[in-house]
């Protein structure tokens, strides 16, 4: 016997949606177009051209910045990922109750407060212990408020993650140590890698921290690019627009195929 389901319409929904990608996406397009535009004068087409992108890639202040900001983000991806797994752990395995609330709240306070309230803080601690080094000061800075973005992926691996295998890892005889590395961190891993790859594309999109903390010699890649924005645009800081997006959308694309991938495993018998 067969059942009719009626499937509701919704007039300019289609239309709705066309709109909305394009008022979010055209601007995306717009720079990656003008980023071959041989004119050095951004709004103006004059024709097709590879220039900016090669006097981006030479622009030494562009590269200093860039290496500074991957540093960076390389020291507080890692300090932040094993910290959200420590916390993670101790969270979601923990026994008490109040102790799993309150540790959570304090492990994504950082999302709930404005970033410009936690950047004066810190800058303020920063005075008051006397850190004059900007490379320091940054590191920590970034891996204080990415540890909650790489906290929640591996936190939500670990809730839907059955206790059977673990357990029987005991059962075996294993420690605890064993179990984590031969059995847990390998079924959590996809959350583990999607964490860290958003606390690395985190900090090197973070402007308002970078901009407050940042001295001679420790100038960020974003930072850097809004000097070159209150100059006026121009072709090459469309060129470094377009690698940025390229960039980010390479490192969104493996943490997609490793979440994905994590996921079938899990999945199959």
């Amino acid at each position: 016997m067969s059942t009719r389901h009626d499937v509701k319409h919704y007039p300019g929904l289609g239309p709705l949606t066309i709109f909305f990608f394009l008022y979010l996406y055209a601007p995306l397009a717009v720079i990656v177009v003008y980023s071959f535009n041989a004119n050095r004068v951004a709004g103006v087409w004059t024709g097709f051209s590879l220039q900016w992108y090669g006097s981006a890639l030479k622009n030494s202040a562009l590269m200093n910045a860039l290496e500074t900001s991957l540093v960076i983000a390389a020291i507080a991806t890692v300090v932040s990922t094993l910290i959200a797994l420590s916390a993670a752990i101790a969270i979601i395995r923990g026994k008490n109750v109040r102790f799993r609330k309150f540790s959570e709240t304090v492990v994504n306070l950082p999302l709930l407060l404005p970033e410009i309230v936690l950047a004066v803080a810190t800058l303020i601690l920063f005075s008051l212990l006397d850190i004059q080094n900007g490379m320091l000061r940054l590191t920590i800075a970034h891996a204080a408020f990415c540890t909650p973005f790489a906290f929640l992926p591996i936190r939500a691996r670990l809730q839907g993650m059955s206790l059977d295998l673990e357990e029987a890892s005991a059962d075996l005889y294993a420690n605890r140590w064993t179990t984590f590395r031969r059995v847990t961190l390998p079924l959590i891993f996809p959350g583990v890698f999607s964490g860290a790859m958003l606390a690395f594309l985190i900090s090197m999109d973070d402007f308002i921290t970078s901009n407050l903390l940042s001295t001679g010699g420790s100038t960020t890649l974003p930072v850097y690019i809004f000097s070159l924005i209150r100059a006026g645009t121009s072709p090459e800081l469309n060129a470094i627009a377009t690698l940025l997006i390229l960039a980010s959308l390479f490192l969104a694309t493996v943490a997609l195929l490793v979440a994905t991938r994590g996921t079938r495993d899990h999945a199959e018998p």
